[in-house]
């Protein structure tokens, strides 16, 4: 199977939040990691909202999922915004950076490439081998 890649813009608003996910599963229908994927483009969306200049009026953010024969690539890119997205190490450590423990959880590898004017927050997720019959 060859490599492929779909992304979709979204208003910054928590309604896109639903949009997102019907999004990556009708794209991802069939695929071993789907409810996986669909959790975390949930947790990134929201962290786009809350955390970034995508949640102001006419705000939005990109998802994007990068199939490959044995792995995706899932992003969101936000408008970026004045602090950098963190994972907190425990559940005790203050009141956000638990949905990035979840995604870090998830996934692989994750990461965040970007700055104050957009940053892109990603996640790789092992699916194994795919066939045609999964599309």
């Amino acid at each position: 199977m060859s490599a492929w890649r779909f992304s979709r813009y979204f208003l910054g608003s928590a309604l896109s939040i639903t949009e997102a996910r019907r999004f990556v599963t009708a794209l991802l229908r069939g695929w071993p990691a789907v409810d996986e994927v669909e959790l975390i483009v949930s947790e990134l969306a929201t962290n786009a909202i809350r955390h970034s200049a995508s949640g102001r009026f006419g705000g939005r953010f990109l998802v994007s999922i990068q199939a490959h024969t044995d792995r995706l690539w899932v992003g969101v890119l936000d408008e970026g915004g004045p602090s950098s997205p963190k994972a907190f190490r425990s559940w005790t450590e203050g009141e956000g950076g638990r949905g990035l423990l979840v995604v870090a959880s998830l996934a692989i590898d994750w990461g965040v490439w970007g700055d104050e004017h957009g940053r892109t927050v990603w996640a790789v997720l092992y699916t194994g081998p795919q066939t045609a019959s999964c599309r």
